[in-house]
């Protein structure tokens, strides 16, 4: 959460202490201010330091929810798949509910692919099977609840960058498949983004259009046994406002 004066050396000190057990314990430390009435005359702590320390902890409360997703420590989410995940999901209460749930693919069972929920977080753009499974084995985790319940109770996250709001295809859920001929993969699914729309890499029930290429095969399939809206690349960008 990149708390300013808080390092490894004060967290050990704290925890040697018993002020500091668990992440949540960090935003109580105020509340606790009559309990460490001898942090100003400890070596290393003066009036300032222990002022601009409140201060920085009081800033983390309303870091953005990838910050706080990343500073869980989840195994293989980085900065950037906590970014992805959050894109996506929006809040962290949202991303813990559908792992939770998550049923990864049962490797015995041949075509087993999962369930709807672990398709949902699996097909996130540039979240692949090793990323999900940590993601999942990291919620469904039980010790794991008492503290995030315990943290989550103490932030007030601030949402990701906010995206396109009244753009034609805000708030849908996009797939693109096939080969696209005017524009690569990357940037159609930046330029949807950007438009307010969330990209996956799979088709499921959730998904709102398909944008399919020449070449387009078991996806664009799947959409028309779904039901799903399907558009040529040229009619997509027609759709978006960028079409010749």
């Amino acid at each position: 959460m990149d708390i300013e004066g808080l390092g490894e050396k004060q967290i050990e000190a704290f925890y040697e202490r018993g002020e500091i057990r668990e992440p949540a314990d960090i935003f109580t430390l105020h509340e606790k201010q009559n309990g460490l009435t001898s942090l100003k005359n400890r070596e290393g702590w003066g009036d300032t330091s222990v002022k601009n320390l409140f201060a920085a902890i009081e800033e983390a409360r309303s870091r953005s929810v990838d910050r706080l997703l990343y500073g869980l420590g989840v195994r293989h989410v980085g900065e950037v798949n906590a970014k992805r995940l959050m894109r996506h999901f929006e809040t962290v209460e949202a991303l813990r509910a559908a792992a939770k749930v998550a049923r990864p693919p049962d490797r015995e069972v041949k075509g087993d692919k999962g369930d709807e929920a672990w398709g949902e977080i699996v097909g996130i753009d540039g979240i692949g099977e090793i990323v999900a499974q940590a993601v999942v084995d990291f919620f469904q985790e039980p010790k794991n609840d008492p503290p995030l319940d315990a943290l989550l109770k103490q932030l007030t996250p601030s949402p990701m960058e906010r995206r396109a709001e009244s753009s034609p295809v805000a708030g849908l859920t996009v797939v693109f498949t096939g080969a696209l001929e005017r524009m690569t993969r990357d940037e159609a699914k930046a330029m949807a983004e950007r438009l307010g729309a969330k990209t996956s890499g799979s088709v499921s029930k959730k998904t709102d259009i398909v944008v399919a290429g020449p070449g387009a095969g078991s996806k664009l399939e799947k959409a028309k046994e779904l039901g799903i809206e399907t558009l040529t690349e040229d009619e997509w960008l027609a759709r978006v406002g960028e079409g010749a």
